[in-house]
């Protein structure tokens, strides 16, 4: 019995069901290259917000981009600037000043929306490759399928069960027993981060947030795949060499950005859980950083400037603005 009550003492000693704030260490392992790497990553978070505020206000300022592949690509947009701004002045304000901690419900705030925003941008990756599908493949219906009231109930059913897989997460990590030791190896907080801080056993988190990314953007990933396979086969069949090339240029970009948004993420949910040891943690952190900076910088050249409407529509806000300053 005493045994029992010093082991028991023990452990509510050294364990609480919260913390009061957290400390993210930036990139550990690289601390002396923290002021190098925050350059690059500020200039493609500034990057990002002029490109995405740009073609946001292209989209929305002229009637003729009132279309579902624009309507999509604005949404877009507005998911990048948000995810983005999540997470870098956050990480930017530590790589350079220092600034660390973190409150404990601000640290759960800031992993709920980067989840939620990076399923929301899957969910309208996905609705981009599912447009350009019907468009390519079955142009003369594209007007009745594509409709604006069937994309707005589409978009909120799907982001009404992303939302709804997950919110649980907040409760999971609140649930927890947490040790004295509150720093979190990264220059943002996400799930498996906090979960690590726990004395708990983690497995339900773990296995959770496995099931949650494979069912968030696994079925995106799926319809993406689908839509482009039957996308190639219809550009293969088009009679105009030209037209081939064009179409698979286009097809390739928009098929590398995907890559570069959807690759870093499943490999940090991965490694995360059954890595263990054998891959630095600073890879993880790195590429972790990738897709909410790369990806949002990326999407208004590839889908915007390359895109003749866009830029006649850029074109025409600018020349309006010009007249309007005068």
């Amino acid at each position: 019995m005493a045994l029992f009550s010093v082991n028991s003492i023990a452990a509510v000693n050294n364990s609480d069901t919260r913390i009061a704030g957290c400390f993210l260490t930036g990139i550990p392992g690289l601390e002396h290259l923290h002021i190098w790497l925050s350059i690059p990553c500020c200039i493609m978070y500034i990057a990002a917000l002029a490109g995405n505020g740009i073609l946001i206000c292209v989209i929305l300022s002229q009637a003729i981009l009132y279309e579902p592949m624009y309507i999509f690509l604005s949404l877009l947009a507005s998911a990048d600037v948000l995810l983005s701004t999540t997470t870098m002045p956050k990480a930017l304000a530590n790589l350079w000043l220092g600034y660390s901690h973190v409150s404990f419900d601000g640290c759960l705030t800031q992993m709920f929306f980067i989840h939620f925003l990076f399923v929301a941008d899957s969910v309208v990756l996905a609705a981009m490759a599912f447009d350009r599908y019907v468009a390519i493949c079955s142009p003369l219906r594209y007007v009745t399928i594509l409709t604006s009231k069937v994309i707005g109930k589409i978009a909120a059913a799907v982001l009404s069960c992303r939302f709804i897989v997950m919110f649980p997460s907040i409760f999971l990590l609140k649930r927890l027993h947490y040790c004295r030791i509150n720093t979190i190896a990264h220059t943002f907080c996400e799930h498996m981060g906090i979960a690590h801080l726990s004395c708990s056993d983690i497995s339900i988190n773990v296995w959770y947030g496995l099931a949650a990314a494979l069912l968030s953007t696994g079925l995106d990933i799926i319809l993406i795949t689908v839509s482009y396979i039957h996308i190639l086969q219809a550009v293969f069949h088009l009679p105009s060499q030209d037209a081939r090339s064009k179409a698979l240029s286009t097809c390739g970009s928009h098929v590398c950005v995907i890559l570069l948004f959807y690759v870093p993420d499943l490999f940090s949910v991965f490694a995360y859980r059954f890595g263990g040891r054998s891959i630095p943690r600073y890879v993880h952190i790195l590429l972790a950083n990738l897709y909410v900076v790369i990806p949002p910088m990326l999407n208004p050249i590839i889908y915007g400037v390359r895109t003749k409407q866009i830029l006649e529509g850029a074109k025409q806000m600018f020349s309006n603005l010009a007249k309007g300053s005068k």
